[in-house]
């Protein structure tokens, strides 16, 4: 086949495959320009996940009608003042995002500078160009966004349902705005205000987007080595969620998903949040422009960094040294009410007081002392993990079996099981049952997340959990899975919400039970740290002898480790 140049038309919409993948990139780049323009208030407003209609007022510097019939021809720019690309000090460079938008989509342009009598409009439909023609408009730029993918129905069929292609549109715009939190966001999905945020501070600004409770203990911090310069925001340990929702990165104003600081601020909290967990953390690197290189992927998606071993080190060092020296006290982590799934601990011992406030936290750091159990069980050859006859740490259950082999229990490793096969039953029974609280709990959560949660409130409610609306961001909850005990609620729809975000709405709950009953079961197990009773220690032990899958936890972590008497005298050169 011979070689031909392909049309135009053609090739702007190859090239626009590659910038704009989804409606959350066609709003990432007209925001940008919006950044760029020197706005100080920006309006986003979408319908239908953003396919229907994507809408960006600002008011910013606005475009005459000359600089509006450029900006819709590809890589005509303003943001490159000389043809350096080295050091690109404004967020869009290429001259790419307009004329991608208007190769796919239905696209109108309104603005107005602000020394103009009146303001002038484009369109572009499908690649077509129509003239610049007079119109109203306030000073800045408002651009619409029609039938995204229209002209190209085979990318349109690979995006999400909307509600889907709507959360990942906020997402990206609570992330443009942690970059910029000097500029006013307001931002609007199907009618509905999805959030409001004024101009603030860096600190106001993530309190306001990870809610009050967070917000509320935040440690600040600056690190500076050499010429980068890093500032941060981090949630104590105490506070983590489910994934990395809430880590926002932000490299010389850009928001970025950068790979080097994800995986320093990972490094950096490994010793001291639980594996699995995500830290809440907002991160601000600055460092001149010639150590980085943004123009490595057509949407900006990637930096690349010269030196990129200094800045994860920086990271590392930096969120280590501010969760060393802390904020003051950070609030303990909660502590269940240790009411088993099962009765575990027979009825003479039932209604004995069980230990003090202060005496369920966490032990003391360089606290190693071990509780021995002043009268241990007789171990019996009928049960497999023995006797339990000391607790360490107030975290694991040493025990010994009949033929002298040591146990050593994760407690909430164990109990996190043990809860987990229960409400498994009662699914396979019929229903999870419930327990309505005495008091309704009102969670704060945001919007996002109330939504996740109401969405599936019905199938939530046959595992127990009643939820109602109770404003914009807020949950009534009336019950929860009787299994569970009094776990604290916002916890626990914190991370379902987290987990709920994850999957299409058209995934069935019940194709992935066993992940939101894992969710469940870690939030009503007996917590690290918590002090137990000797039969509530025998009792857990009996229970994982009869339960299912009880070798490990609901992440698949070991629930116990056992040693015979031959791998005890091998450590110690007997045999």
């Amino acid at each position: 086949m011979a070689i031909r140049l392909l049309p135009e038309n053609l090739v702007n919409r190859i090239a626009a495959g590659e910038v704009i993948e989804r409606p959350a990139a066609c709003v990432k780049e007209l925001v940008e320009n919006a950044l760029d323009a020197g706005a100080t208030r920006i309006l986003v407003r979408i319908a239908g996940g953003g396919i229907e209609r994507i809408e960006v007022v600002d008011d910013g510097a606005g475009m005459s009608a000359a600089d509006l019939a450029l900006s819709v021809q590809r890589h005509a720019t303003s943001k490159l003042g000389d043809d350096d690309l080295v050091r690109i000090k404004s967020l869009g460079f290429r001259g790419e995002a307009l004329p991608s938008i208007g190769a796919v989509a239905r696209l109108a342009i309104i603005s107005r500078p602000h020394d103009a009598e009146s303001a002038a409009e484009i369109r572009v439909e499908g690649g077509a160009v129509a003239e610049v023609a007079p119109a109203a408009g306030a000073a800045g730029t408002r651009v619409v966004v029609a039938d995204l993918f229209y002209a190209t129905p085979a990318r349109r069929k690979f995006l999400k349902s909307p509600q889907s292609e709507g959360e990942q549109a906020a997402i990206m715009l609570r992330r443009l705005a942690m970059a910029a939190p000097e500029v006013a966001f307001r931002f609007e999905s199907d009618g509905k205000l999805g959030f409001d945020l004024p101009a603030q501070k860096r600190r106001d600004r993530f309190a306001g987007l990870i809610g009050a409770e967070a917000g509320e203990s935040l440690i600040a911090f600056t690190h500076e080595r050499g010429d980068l310069r890093l500032q941060g925001l981090i949630a104590p340990p105490a506070f983590t969620r489910a994934n990395g929702a809430q880590q926002y990165f932000t490299v010389n104003g850009r928001s970025v998903t950068d790979p080097e600081l994800r995986t320093g601020l990972k490094v950096a909290v490994r010793d001291v949040i639980e594996a699995g967990r995500y830290p809440i953390a907002a991160l601000w690197l600055d460092l001149p422009a010639e150590e980085l290189d943004v123009n490595v992927h057509p949407a900006k998606a990637e930096l690349r960094f010269r030196d990129p071993q200094a800045v994860r080190g920086l990271v590392i060092s930096a969120v280590r040294s501010a969760l060393a020296q802390g904020a003051g006290p950070s609030p303990a982590p909660f502590v269940s009410q240790f009411r088993p799934a099962m009765a575990f601990y027979p009825a003479s011992e039932r209604g004995r007081a069980l230990p003090g406030a202060a005496e369920a936290q966490l032990p003391l750091a360089g606290s190693f002392a071990a509780r021995v159990l002043a009268e241990p069980a007789t171990p019996s050859a009928q049960h497999p993990l023995g006797a339990a006859v000391a607790q360490v740490l107030d975290t694991y259950i040493i025990a010994v079996a009949a033929d002298g082999s040591l146990v050593l229990v994760d407690q909430h490793a164990a109990h996190e099981r043990l809860t987990h096969e229960a409400l498994a039953a009662q699914m396979r029974d019929g229903g999870v049952r419930s327990q309505p609280l005495l008091l309704p709990a009102i969670v704060t959560l945001s919007a996002a997340d109330c939504a996740h949660l109401l969405r599936r409130a019905a199938e939530l409610g046959r595992l127990g959990l009643e939820l109602e609306p109770f404003g914009g961001d807020a949950i009534l909850v009336r019950a929860l899975p009787a299994a569970l005990g009094a776990p604290d609620p916002a916890p626990l729809l914190r991370d379902l919400a987290d987990e709920l975000a994850e999957w299409d709405e058209a995934v069935a709950l019940e194709s992935k039970l066993d992940a939101v009953v894992a969710r469940l079961a870690c939030h009503g197990s007996i917590r690290a740290g918590r002090r137990l009773l000797q039969a509530e220690m025998d009792a857990l032990l009996r229970q994982m002898e009869a339960t299912p899958r009880a070798a490990t936890c609901s992440h698949g972590r070991p629930t116990f480790l056992k040693m015979s008497k031959l791998e005890i005298e091998k450590l110690f050169g007997r045999k």
